[in-house]
């Protein structure tokens, strides 16, 4: 009996020295990587399991102790699939629950992938780590809502806005953001709901999101190009030890013009030739330079430590992936649209673009003329105008039309009142050999200031006439209805309905044929300005719920495109002119000469006074 009292004095000693030097402990300082390297343990699902190793994916390191660094509220990692984006989620989510218990927020696009993960990919992580299993509460929690010593984690679906704007959060996680859906009329966008939460950590909060990119116009990509710091990831060349950044076009494999080898033939021979020696870069190196690589700042558009970091890889960083099966995905891809856009979104990390109508202002500019501004072409019939108005300014242009829709820009510019506008479209324009022009007919936009425009072209209807865009998609590129405005002087006017989409659509196709019969130019010395705004848009594939739809959509969000609009009515009003049927007036005045001709030839008149003569 006095052995097993001593035996249990010195446990209960022991436990005491324990639980007391526990508590008095200094509490263990570890950012996102070394807690995830020391703690973190990969189940089965994961295809190397075991401890988590951060230099199996080097590249994840900065972007998880972006989460230690007190002045960075947002960051996006703008990703290809399986390298790691939803694991460095969950290695932050570590963190928080031992190291800064806070309320924490995940958002998947619906809730049933949100389930699905907290019971497939959650639940088992937090079993495989010793120190996050001791604080999971697993009695207490319900699948969209898991309980920790110290805070809960929140799972909630895109497709549930009431359910996102319920709880004041600190950290705030999208996981594949672009596959969530847009606002609503209803409501504004999750993403908007969702961030909203997170007022209330003005200073301390963090807001993480990481996706494929889909399209240019979709979440992750807007965020990427809206960051203060894009950051994309270097590594040194084994061979100059120059650090490069891995890019797809220095890919190159077998060509086979004559369709000798299969595409699996092909894709063997691809290899990696680095852009600074020429050298070779094999696949077997690349788990070393990638230890060896550095996250680069390639566009900061602030002064001193950005709030809003996004960070940018393709595959051929991933350890899993070759050059091999890179050039195999391509090729299989390249001749199926659906295909090649999941090679460029899923393999190398871009959005997708519709390349078929794409311009750009370079283009613009290759379709200068040798006429200066303001004067007309020889070859020119007809002159129409096109004004976008804008709540400070209006903007302007004057095309000169010729045979077969050629056209030329002559002049554009900005008006700041309506008179201005009347000025300019009722000047005298002078053609190269002298001839006198003046504007035939111009279309106002009437979106915006409608009482003003209509008023306008009332006074003007000589040569002007009121004009919107059409809501949905017309049989034609435009039509004639009427202004219904009973108390404007322009009621019963002609309103032109303007199917923008058709005429972006001649306009990007007549600047890419080269300069000459129904080619879309522009003057000597035109701007880079008007460029610029000429080509603000593209057409890509838009998607609204199961429809996916060609739209012409602006390249950034914060571009300008009034130019575009300009372009768009001046090239409607030709229409509303005829401009398809110039090149026929030659025809009908060369049939009309061969008609006088063959009343008037002076041989019959010969004949008729010597019938006589055989």
């Amino acid at each position: 009996m006095g052995n097993e009292r001593i035996r249990s004095r010195e446990k209960t000693s022991n436990l005491f020295r324990r639980i007391l030097k526990r508590t008095l402990a200094k509490p263990e300082q570890l950012n996102v990587s070394q807690w995830a390297e020391k703690y973190r343990v990969l189940d089965e699902s994961s295809s190397l399991p075991g401890k988590w190793s951060n230099d199996v994916t080097p590249y994840l390191v900065e972007i998880m102790d972006s989460f230690n660094d007190p002045y960075i509220e947002h960051i996006n990692f703008c990703k290809p699939t399986q390298v790691g984006g939803t694991e460095a989620l969950l290695n932050a989510i570590g963190w928080i629950v031992t190291q800064n218990p806070s309320p924490t927020m995940i958002v998947y696009p619906t809730d049933d992938l949100a389930k699905d993960i907290s019971n497939d990919k959650l639940k088992p992580a937090f079993f495989k780590s010793p120190s996050l299993r001791e604080r999971f509460l697993e009695n207490q929690s319900k699948e969209l809502a898991l309980k920790f010593r110290g805070m809960n984690l929140y799972l909630r679906g895109a497709n549930s806005p009431s359910k996102l704007a319920s709880k004041a959060i600190k950290y705030l996680m999208f996981d594949e953001i672009d596959k969530m859906n847009g606002a609503s009329k209803k409501e504004a966008s999750p993403y908007d709901l969702a961030v909203e939460r997170t007022k209330t950590f003005k200073h301390s909060k963090k807001i993480y999101s990481c996706s494929t990119p889909t399209l240019k116009n979709n979440y992750v990509w807007k965020i990427h190009e809206a960051a203060e710091e894009q950051r994309h990831y270097f590594v040194p060349c084994p061979h100059c030890k120059k650090m490069i950044e891995l890019k797809w076009n220095q890919v190159v494999f077998e060509k086979d013009k004559e369709n000798r080898l299969t595409i699996a033939q092909r894709a063997s021979t691809a290899k990696y030739i680095c852009q600074e020696c020429g050298c070779v870069i094999e696949d077997k190196e690349k788990p070393k330079i990638l230890r060896l690589g550095k996250w680069r700042s390639i566009n900061k558009k602030c002064i001193g430590k950005p709030k809003t970091i996004s960070f940018w890889i393709n595959s051929l960083y991933s350890i899993f992936v070759t050059w091999e099966d890179m050039a195999k995905k391509f090729l299989e891809s390249r001749d199926d649209p659906e295909q090649l856009q999941n090679f460029i979104n899923s393999w190398l990390a871009e959005p997708w673009e519709d390349t078929k109508l794409k311009t750009n202002a370079d283009l613009v500019l290759e379709r200068q003329t040798n006429i200066e501004q303001f004067v007309v072409p020889n070859w020119a019939k007809l002159l129409t105008g096109g004004v976008d108005v804008q709540e400070n300014c209006l903007y302007w242009s004057i095309r000169a039309w010729g045979d077969f829709v050629t056209s030329q820009n002559i002049c554009h510019g900005q008006a700041y009142s309506f008179s201005e506008v009347e000025k300019v479209m009722n000047l005298e324009y002078i053609k190269e050999d002298g001839t006198k022009m003046i504007v035939n007919l111009t279309l106002m936009d009437s979106g915006y200031d409608s009482d003003s425009v209509y008023d306008f072209a009332a006074s003007n209807s000589d040569w002007c006439l009121p004009c919107k865009g059409a809501s949905n998609p017309q049989l034609s590129h435009y039509k004639l209805s009427k202004v219904n405005k009973t108390e404007s002087k322009a009621y019963g006017m002609n309103l032109v309905i303007v199917d923008g989409g058709k005429y972006k659509d001649m306009i990007a196709g007549r600047m890419k044929k080269e300069n000459g019969k129904g080619s879309w130019m522009v003057y000597k010395g035109c701007d880079r300005e008007y460029a610029e705004q000429v080509t603000s848009e593209h057409k890509v594939n838009v998607k609204n719920g199961n429809l996916t739809r060609q739209q012409w959509v602006l390249k950034t969000s914060h571009a300008d495109n009034h130019y575009l609009d300009t372009e768009v009515y001046a090239m409607a009003a030709a229409d509303v002119l005829n401009v398809r049927l110039l090149h026929l007036e030659n025809e009908n005045d060369e049939v009309e000469q061969s008609y006088d001709n063959e009343q008037y030839v002076p041989e019959e008149n010969w004949i008729k006074n010597n019938e006589k003569w055989i």
